[in-house]
């Protein structure tokens, strides 16, 4: 691990506004003394609650805090290194709303009781092309987030993956979850001052450059069941994925993948 790695997890560990729960802590028995209790004793207020999943540097997480200051904005990652761009921008910018959770999602009941939370987003997920399980849009992990959801909560997904699109549109019909709104293309269909548009992250403005097309899908799991599956369908891969992360840096891919 390089210094600079050291002097940020140093940094991330006096921030006020970072969570720090990752497996190695949660297997000595330490209990998150905050599940439940979000709105109460981390935000005080009793605003909705939004989570951003794998939020990596946390440009989505720390944008919609300051787009939507009557929401309460999470941000999820296991990667503390990369945590720390967004957790330190929401600090010094006095974010009340803003919170960053250094965990695996796999773990995400433990931090949050039944229906505490309102939104989830997914943004630019690895699409596991080989693993449905690892998929976050998934039967498996739809589940986790049904329980955690209120009942009117919704995940939204925004992807450069026309395979993970496919996907999670598939696993949708195949268990009769309302889709609430499915954009193939959001450049064509959303105007630029949207914010579906406008906050970027990191990975996203890559794509962008190389030409991808963004996609967007956002659905209400509630109508998921203890028998819901994943479905049984071919799909083909993401060309440009089949290459090492070095190898896809040099493409300059101008495709509608």
């Amino acid at each position: 691990m390089g210094k600079n790695k050291l002097a940020k997890f140093a940094d991330m560990a006096a921030l006020p506004n970072v969570y720090e729960y990752p497996f190695g802590v949660l297997r000595t028995g330490v209990q998150f003394p905050f599940r439940g209790e979000w709105r109460a004793k981390v935000f005080e207020n009793d605003a909705p609650i939004v989570l951003e999943l794998g939020c990596g540097r946390g440009e989505y997480t720390v944008e919609m805090g300051r787009m939507f200051p009557d929401k309460n904005f999470i941000g999820v990652d296991i990667k503390g290194n990369r945590m720390w761009t967004g957790a330190t921008t929401a600090h010094r910018e006095e974010l009340s709303n803003v919170a960053f959770l250094r965990t695996e999602i796999e773990f995400i009941e433990t931090f949050f009781a039944p229906g505490e939370v309102d939104e989830i987003w997914i943004t630019f997920p690895d699409p596991q092309m080989k693993k449905v399980r690892k998929r976050l849009t998934s039967v498996r992990f739809m589940q986790m987030y049904k329980r955690i959801l209120a009942s009117n909560g919704v995940v939204h997904l925004k992807t450069d993956s026309p395979f993970l699109y496919t996907f999670t549109s598939a696993m949708a019909r195949h268990n009769g979850l309302e889709v609430i709104r499915s954009i193939e293309d959001i450049d064509k269909e959303v105007d630029e001052e949207d914010p579906l548009r406008k906050i970027r992250t990191y990975y996203e403005s890559q794509w962008r450059e190389r030409g991808l097309t963004i996609k967007y899908i956002v659905l209400s799991p509630a109508l998921l069941t203890d028998h819901s599956e994943d479905p049984d369908i071919e799909i083909e891969p993401d060309s440009y994925r089949s290459f090492n992360r070095e190898r896809r840096g040099s493409l300059n891919l101008k495709s509608n993948i």
